[in-house]
């Protein structure tokens, strides 16, 4: 697309915004930021739409300038559903995410992850194996830096591993990874979607625009996903089945079998990463890694040699015997119960913020055996409460770091306090990286005061 001349709003005035406009007016475009929040809540974003020669107009979203705009670029955070935004689509203006404005210069390869849970672990993953083999590799999208950052300095020869959420996908068009995975899909998002078909379609979009050329990877072990239609060549990765093409268990080892090879990739005691789910995604990783033609030599090396990202399944500390760790990024029940079980048992779980519209009945199961206690925080305590009352004990506190000292204070030697909070951050925290810095720094506090 030519943009020079172009009246372009760009809604949403955080990191994908900002870098969305900043990409467009180099490209000679004119544009407008737009966000919901009042002006004294967005001062250093007003600022830098100024130093880069945009327009803001902040605290609501006022009609005319949606209407007048050539089109529209929307942040991840902004809703399709927005009622300017239906209106500007019925106008004929197009509404694109900052993924698609990307790929329509891009000259490098795509290989994009998707899923409920685990994303982030299986992209950072993804993009070390990448690196470590020597390919140009750039890690992008949803992990951290928005791709849109790095289309000035594309070339034909970089690989642009990059994590989709379900809310990029609703803004594409042409966008098409040359390898795509969708690692699972469990109920997520639903105070964003009307239902939770409506929520995995979005993310099914991640391979709509492939061709035969390109390849998908799925997990065989979820029933959504192991009979998908596609027009790319499908391979699954599975804990469960053997399968003639893909990555799958034999006895205590992991195998990849393709066109490209077969045979032992590695044993599961030299996976660094704990729980069953850091099995699938770096059977993920590695399959994904295998198609791209990676020996795999140099997938299990990189692969013992990776250590878990912040913020996921971290171990931060132990005082007194008592180990404490930091999953921030367990934002929905399904990545909470992934996390519990992880863990033998002896778990003292800090539950709660703000809700995102499921039931946390399927928590319960798992207190009996594994929660000593649950310690509830946040805007979603009482309905945390009414779904755990009687399957292990219960707490309510004001605040993380009492978490953390109740936490401490309930435990005894061998015990867990693990943050798998099962919720979003946004009632107490500016996200769930602020969320896991703020139980770290309680944590790191009561070692110092336990000496």
């Amino acid at each position: 697309m030519n943009y020079a001349g172009k009246n372009v709003l760009v809604i949403g005035m955080a990191r994908t915004g900002l870098a969305t406009a900043e990409y467009l007016i180099k490209r000679g475009a004119h544009v407008t930021l737009n966000d919901m929040k009042p002006e004294t809540a967005c001062a250093d974003e007003i600022a830098r739409a100024g130093a880069i020669g945009a327009e803001a107009v902040v605290g609501g979203h006022p009609e005319e300038i949606f209407l007048r705009a050539d089109f529209i670029a929307i942040s991840p955070g902004v809703p399709m559903a927005l009622p300017a935004i239906v209106k500007a689509q019925s106008r004929g203006i197009p509404v694109l995410g900052d993924m698609e404005i990307a790929f329509d210069e891009m000259k490098g390869r795509v290989c994009a992850i998707t899923g409920s849970n685990g994303k982030t672990t299986t992209t950072a993953l993804t993009g070390r194996i990448f690196s470590d083999a020597g390919l140009k590799t750039v890690i992008a999208g949803n992990i951290g830096t928005p791709l849109i950052s790095f289309m000035d300095h594309d070339s034909r020869d970089t690989w642009f591993v990059c994590e989709m959420s379900s809310f990029q996908l609703e803004s594409i068009d042409h966008f098409r990874p040359c390898i795509a995975s969708i690692l699972n899909l469990t109920p997520d998002h639903l105070d964003r979607y009307n239902s939770f078909e409506s929520y995995a379609d979005a993310k099914r979009r991640i391979y709509r625009n492939q061709t035969t050329d390109d390849f998908l990877v799925l997990n065989g072990d979820d029933p959504l996903l192991r009979h998908e239609e596609a027009r790319s060549r499908t391979f699954l990765f599975s804990r469960k089945l053997q399968l003639k093409e893909g990555c799958f268990l034999q006895g205590d080892g992991l195998m990849l079998s393709s066109r490209n090879g077969s045979g032992v990739l590695m044993p599961l005691a030299r996976i660094p990463l704990k729980g069953d789910h850091n099995i699938e995604n770096v059977m993920a990783a590695a399959l994904m890694a295998h198609l791209a033609g990676i020996p795999s030599e140099s997938i299990r090396r990189s692969v013992e040699e990776f250590r878990a990202v912040a913020h996921r399944l971290q171990f931060v500390a132990t005082i007194r015997g008592v180990d404490f760790y930091n999953d921030s990024k367990a934002t929905n029940v399904d990545a909470t119960i992934k996390a519990i079980e992880s863990f033998t048992g002896n778990l003292i779980l800090i539950l709660g913020g703000k809700d995102k519209g499921g039931s946390y009945a399927p928590i319960r199961d798992l207190c009996p055996s594994h929660v000593k206690l649950g310690i509830l925080i946040g805007q979603a305590a009482d309905k945390i409460e009414a779904a755990l009352t009687g399957a292990c004990p219960l707490a309510r506190v004001g605040s993380l770091e009492k978490a953390v000292e109740t936490g401490f204070e309930r435990a005894t030697a061998g015990d867990t306090v693990l943050l798998a909070p099962a919720c979003a951050s946004f009632d107490m925290f500016h996200n769930f990286e602020h969320r896991g810095d703020v139980f770290m720094q309680a944590v790191r506090g009561l070692e110092k005061r336990a000496g």
